[in-house]
Order: C-alpha cells, then structure tokens, then sequence
C-alpha cells in the first residue's frame, strides 16, 4: 500500500467529509438552502416589514376610518358612503377641491416649463458648469417648513422685505396683499412650489438630455433646422418619455400638497388656499372628526389614479410607437 501524498490526505478527507454532511440532512431541506428563494426572502422580508408597516395598515386604516363615524374618544361605527356625501355637499370641501385642482395645473405647468428652459442651459458647456448645478439643487434640499417660513416672512403684510424694496424702488405706493388677498396667496403659494420644485425637473430633464446624441442635433442643423425646430423636433420627441414620468410625480406630490400651505397661510384668508390635504387635517385632526377627515383625504386617491393611469397609458403607446 502506498504512501498518501502530502496534504492530499486532508484534502480527500475534505472531500469525503462533504458529501457525509450533506447526506446526514433532509433532501428537500438541502434543496430550500441551495435554492435562490431563501436568499429572495431574506432580502425582501425587511421591505416587506416596511410597507406593510407604514404604507399598507395606514391605508387600510384610513379606508375604514373614512366609512364610520369615528371620533376623537369614540371608536364608532360603520356609516357607509355616509362621509364622503357630507364632505361633497360642503361648499369649504369643494372650494379646497377647486383650490388643489388649480394649484396643481399652474405649479406643474410652471415647474416643466421653467425645469425644460434651465436644463437646456444646463446641458451647454461653459465655466463653473458643476457649481451651478450644485447650486441649483439648494431650493430642493432646503426643508420646507424652513423655506417656507422665509418666504412667509418675506410676504408678510407688516415686514415684508418685498413691499418695502418696491415701495423705495418707486414700484408701488401702498402695500400689496400678498397674503391677505385669496388670489394674492394662491398665486405666492404657486410661486414657492414652483421654486421648490423646479430643480427636480431640471435635474432630470437634463438627465434625458444627457442620453441624446449630439449628432441628431448636427445632422438637423446642417439640413438647416434652427434651435427652435431642432428642440421640437428631435430634442422634445426623445425628452417625452422622462417627462412625462417627472409630471407624473410632480403631480401625485403637488396635488396631495400639505407643508407649503399649512405653514403659508394654514388655509386663509377665508378659506381662500385650502388644499384637500390641509382641510382633512383641519377637520379630522383639529377637529378630531377622524372619520370625516379621512374621507375628504381619500377624495385624493381616484384623482390620482384617474390621471396616473391617462399619464401611463400614453407612456406606453409612446413606447409602442
């Protein structure tokens, strides 16, 4: 009998060790730890966790919160649609309806076309390019109770930084309402979500600008295409994809709108700014009618849907086409 070589005993020791051990498990067990679905569990359990957490049971709570009659101190009962005719037949609901309708169009039609003007400048080359693109993002960053209370400040009817430079620049002889007059604040709250949310458009609007060749743009110059024609119709067909996803969460988050408004003017004057957001808090927190609140929340959710699905239905013909 000959000699083992050295090392090769532990190494055939190791090789016969491993099939012992897997042998001494179940098959099927064997088969679960070397299957990919353990690792996929594993990896989604958390996230799971997470949106069952504080995305699913906060729904599901606020769905039946708004078909009964719960209160502040009173779990109550089921009512049905009960909420939802009460909240429709109140001429305050339906202005903050019309309100969230309005601000939505004005303050996503300003963000596109502001974002489009500022990412085409962006995407040309010129000094301190990097610092101006850092720079622009400052209005996204900025938390928004903090922007908006600047802002406030500078709308303000008695300290208003605003009135005074036009009053001195010989603009104005009297004090204009920025926040006192209903169209006056609705146009200055369009004003801040706009300022607010116009590097988001930008940022990503140049990221789709980024993906398009800059031959197509010297191919349409040389057939004698000038700037306007060579956007319209090389720049804007390759663009529409990205912009039609950037209005569509434009939308979802200008339409469900809160902070902005409630730090702005908290709704006023008489009920002149209300969004659907800040008027079911002010009913179903400042009130603590809980079930009348989510009701006119959930008003929200077929609006959304409505226009997400239009949004995302001619995404995919584009696509198709």
């Amino acid at each position: 009998m000959k000699a083992p070589i050295a090392g090769g005993a532990g190494s055939a020791a190791d090789v016969v060790a491993l099939p012992r051990s897997r042998a001494s498990l179940p098959s099927g067990f064997t088969r679960f730890l070397e299957s990919e679905r353990l690792l996929a569990v594993l990896l989604l359990a958390p996230t799971v966790v997470l949106l069952g957490a504080f995305i699913a049971y906060p729904f599901v709570m606020g769905v039946w919160l708004s078909l009964s009659n719960t209160s502040v101190g009173n779990v109550g009962e089921f009512v049905g649609l009960k909420n939802f005719v009460k909240a429709w037949n109140d001429s305050i609901f339906r202005t903050a309806f019309w309100n969230t309708s309005v601000y939505t169009f004005w303050a996503t039609i300003f963000k596109l076309a502001l974002g489009m003007w500022l990412a085409l400048l962006l995407n040309r080359h010129f000094r301190g390019k990097r610092l101006v693109r850092a720079s622009m993002l400052l209005p996204f960053i900025v938390p928004t109770v903090l922007s908006t209370f600047a802002w406030r400040w500078m709308f303000d009817p008695t300290f208003s930084v605003l009135n005074w430079t036009l009053y001195k620049a010989g603009f104005i002889v009297t004090k204009l309402p920025f926040l006192s007059d209903g169209t006056w604040a609705m146009s200055c709250a369009i004003l801040i979500n706009t300022w607010r949310g116009m590097p988001f458009f930008a940022i990503t609007l140049l990221a789709g600008l980024q993906t398009i060749s800059p031959d197509l743009h010297e191919a349409a110059s040389l057939d004698g295409a000038n700037a306007w024609r060579r956007f319209w119709h090389v720049t804007w067909p390759l663009l529409k994809p990205v912009t039609l996803v950037v209005v569509v969460f434009s939308i979802i988050q200008t339409f469900s709108d809160f902070q902005l408004i409630y730090v702005l003017t908290g709704g006023g004057p008489a009920n002149s700014t209300h969004l659907l957001a800040t008027y079911a808090y002010q009913i179903g927190v400042a009130t603590g009618l809980l079930g009348e609140g989510a009701a006119i929340s959930l008003f929200m959710l077929p609006v959304l849907f409505i226009v997400v699905w239009l949004q995302l239905r001619y995404l995919r013909r584009l696509e198709g086409a």
